[in-house]
């Protein structure tokens, strides 16, 4: 499906991003698997996922390359661009996938913690695209999959630095299907479920957050890969600016901000005629303070 490709994976040392890889493989493509090999929190650690995904590429007979670059460095990301064009002659898909948490209530988030999230996964998703863009534009094609998360298309508890970022994602992954759909590139975004590293930092101590941890358990990295794959194949060059979820066998589209009811006053609005009218005609549609755990209540399957 992919023969003849060639695929950046970020984060492709581990979880998600290290199925996504191997899918990629199996399916024609040529690699590059990047990550930083680091914790969960972003600091340097022993081993070097990267090649270990490049090892298993090569133990089937793909061709695949590892990159150490951190995403969160203009240069650097600029850099695993060139060595996928150097090494392939070409690139045709990016997946933006490398991530970290520093989850902490929004009370007590320090600047760092908030930066950090914000600089890996959402100015991270930008440094690659826009490096591959000139790419993409010169060759008139080219698939970016950019991973969002329920956090920010629905909320949860302590990550207002995530959410932030994933949300945002979303809205970068819209704005460049936009600007570059005339040059046949398309953008999607996938909000992935499976039990991964940073899943595996939720907490476990209540009986109800047993509950839900043991329910993620069940949700298999390798499951999101396929999907993946096939909104980079040729065949779905039509797809684009969307918001996609994958949670095991289950495949989402995902609802976009549209307006759905208004209120109208034609000699203008004074805040109590606001408070009087226009906020109890609004209110039957306002939206509670759900989590993502609210929402998706049924087992996965």
């Amino acid at each position: 499906m992919l023969e003849g490709k060639v695929a950046l994976v970020t984060g492709g040392g581990r979880g998600v991003g290290r199925g996504i890889a191997l899918a990629m493989a199996e399916a024609g493509a040529s690699v590059v698997v990047n990550d930083l090999g680091a914790t969960l929190d972003g600091k340097p650690e022993s081993g070097e996922p990267a090649a270990e995904v490049v090892a298993a590429i090569e133990a089937m007979g793909g061709k695949a390359i590892a990159d150490g670059g951190s995403v969160s460095d203009w240069v650097q990301a600029q850099r695993m661009v060139k060595t996928a064009v150097d090494t392939f002659g070409r690139i045709d898909i990016v997946v933006n996938n490398a991530g970290i948490l520093r989850d902490v209530m929004f009370h007590r988030m320090s600047e760092p913690e908030f930066d950090d999230v914000i600089a890996v996964h959402l100015k991270g998703s930008f440094n690659v695209s826009r490096a591959a863009a000139p790419f993409f534009k010169e060759q008139a094609g080219g698939a970016f999959v950019h991973m969002t998360s329920t956090s920010g298309l629905i909320g949860n508890f302590g990550q207002a630095n995530y959410s932030a970022a994933k949300l945002g994602i979303a809205a970068l992954s819209k704005s460049i299907a936009l600007d570059m759909q005339k040059f046949g590139v398309r953008s999607n975004a996938v909000a992935p479920f499976a039990w991964t590293r940073m899943i595996d930092s939720i907490p476990n101590e209540t009986p109800e957050q047993k509950r839900r941890v043991e329910g993620l358990k069940k949700l298999v990295p390798e499951k999101v890969a396929p999907f993946v794959v096939a909104l980079c194949a040729d065949e779905a060059r039509h797809v684009s600016g969307q918001i996609f979820g994958v949670r095991n066998n289950e495949i989402y589209l995902f609802s976009q901000p549209r307006p759905i009811r208004s209120a109208h006053c034609g000699e203008g609005w004074t805040p109590q005629a606001v408070l009087d009218t226009a906020i109890p005609m609004l209110s039957a549609d306002f939206f509670a303070l759900d989590r993502s755990g609210d929402i998706f209540t049924w087992d996965p399957v």
